[in-house]
């Protein structure tokens, strides 16, 4: 039996950039997962459980196939994952301000590479953490452990905590990074080291086990 072939994202991206419609949505389809865990994580705390993720990603999904056109003619385009995140976070502020009325409308504009996404959520970062952690039993022990998580994620500054989402939430290379980050990558390195390094001296204070969840 002849194995079956499936083109690499390199190729289904070249075929979009030909005007195949087919190849972009197979090619939108493999970050589905990883899309819904970044709008999870920065979803507002008032919308965790009225708004589905899968229901943002998918309503993304539709308006890039049409606006892809113009991510195709930029003369300088993003990396197509960075292009769909940005589509993603878009989508994302548009929700809260629907959701959330005036005090969102005021809080974000247009979303660019470089800003105006909704905040990483402490709280789910924080949730997500307790979902890895094979310590973690019983509904009560989880949600105590993931509040003591989430103190721990505030403790720190809102520029550590983002570049620990880029990296190990949102799985960004480190060139992605300090694309979103407008720095060097020489710099981002460096953050993320500092970050890591500021993450375990505040985890230090959990309990046994939970001091592993990050690498």
């Amino acid at each position: 039996m002849s194995a079956v072939f499936s083109p690499s994202d390199d190729d289904l991206l070249a075929a979009a950039l030909r005007g195949d419609r087919t190849a972009l949505a197979t090619l939108m389809n493999r970050s589905r997962e990883r899309l819904e865990r970044i709008v999870e994580l920065r979803m507002d705390q008032a919308l965790q459980g009225r708004v589905d993720p899968a229901d943002i990603v998918q309503e993304t999904f539709v308006a890039a196939l049409d606006r892809f056109a113009a991510y195709r003619d930029k003369d300088s385009p993003y990396p197509f994952f960075l292009w769909l995140r940005l589509e993603t976070l878009q989508k994302l502020v548009d929700v809260h301000r629907f959701h959330l009325g005036t005090k969102m409308r005021s809080a974000y504009g247009e979303v660019s590479l470089h800003g105006g996404a909704p905040p990483v959520d402490s709280a789910s970062m924080a949730g997500q953490l307790i979902g890895r952690a094979s310590t973690a039993s019983g509904v009560v022990m989880r949600a105590e452990l993931s509040l003591m998580v989430e103190k721990a994620l505030n403790d720190m500054s809102v520029e550590d905590r983002e570049m620990l989402a880029l990296r190990h939430f949102e799985e960004l290379t480190n060139s992605e990074t300090a694309a979103v980050l407008g720095i060097s990558p020489t710099a981002a390195c460096n953050r993320h080291v500092r970050a890591l390094k500021r993450l375990r001296s505040v985890f230090q204070s959990l309990p046994d086990g939970l001091d592993g969840l990050w690498p």
